[in-house]
């Protein structure tokens, strides 16, 4: 079980390792937790032959953490860069490794691989809340069919994952006649809802796969 990482403000060093603690102390349910939303907006990328080839994803962090994120980076009130970003952005995504990228996908009912990221960025914007792009390519591009789907979530709910109101997905080069369905997760349980606000509560996870069942679920569907 990853352990979250200590945070030392002091140095370049201790920023990284900070901003990673945030994004991994979900990884000990029964630590006190930093809670983390996270808006996203999501491209379905395809190959010349119709093949789905790869997901990009962006993520936009909220204004606690994006001030985190640059602290110490800009000056006289200009914005971070990307080139001042790049190596926690590099640290961050290959943190994510260990939790699958947050992106989970399905196609005729099968697990869908992913393969390294690439092309990854970290930018803060002009509203000062920080974006992470990266795109996680499938080991094995696959034809659609009517049946692939996606969903962007940390499991253990602490990072709140949603996706954006106004073009939360795009095709990127897809064949004619592709289309998206964006289905909303189903309501709670009694159960469920009363193990989410105890866990809200006590400051702990509510459990493993809880995030999946807040997960809106993305279906990819081409002829």
């Amino acid at each position: 079980m990853a352990k979250p990482l200590t945070i030392h403000m002091h140095t370049a060093r201790g920023r990284i390792g900070g901003l990673i603690a945030l994004m991994l102390a979900w990884a000990t349910p029964a630590c006190a937790h930093p809670h983390v939303w996270v808006t996203a907006h999501e491209d379905v990328i395809f190959q010349p032959d119709g093949k789905i080839t790869a997901i990009r994803n962006s993520w936009i962090f909220d204004d606690m953490y994006s001030a985190f994120a640059v602290q110490g980076l800009s000056k006289d009130g200009q914005l971070a860069t990307k080139e001042q970003l790049a190596p926690l952005a590099k640290t961050n995504v290959e943190s994510l490794a260990e939790f699958g990228y947050f992106t989970f996908a399905k196609n005729a009912g099968q697990k869908v691989d992913f393969g390294p990221p690439r092309d990854y960025s970290l930018e803060e914007r002009p509203d000062k809340l920080v974006v992470l792009t990266f795109t996680v390519p499938l080991k094995e591009p696959l034809e659609p069919g009517r049946a692939f789907t996606f969903s962007i979530y940390d499991p253990t709910f602490f990072v709140d994952f949603s996706l954006a109101k106004t073009g939360p997905v795009a095709l990127v080069s897809a064949p004619k006649g592709c289309s998206i369905g964006v289905l909303g997760a189903n309501p709670l349980e009694v159960q469920d809802a009363k193990q989410l606000s105890e866990a809200f509560y006590q400051n702990l996870s509510p459990g493993a796969n809880f995030g999946m069942k807040l997960a809106d679920r993305v279906i990819v569907a081409c002829p």
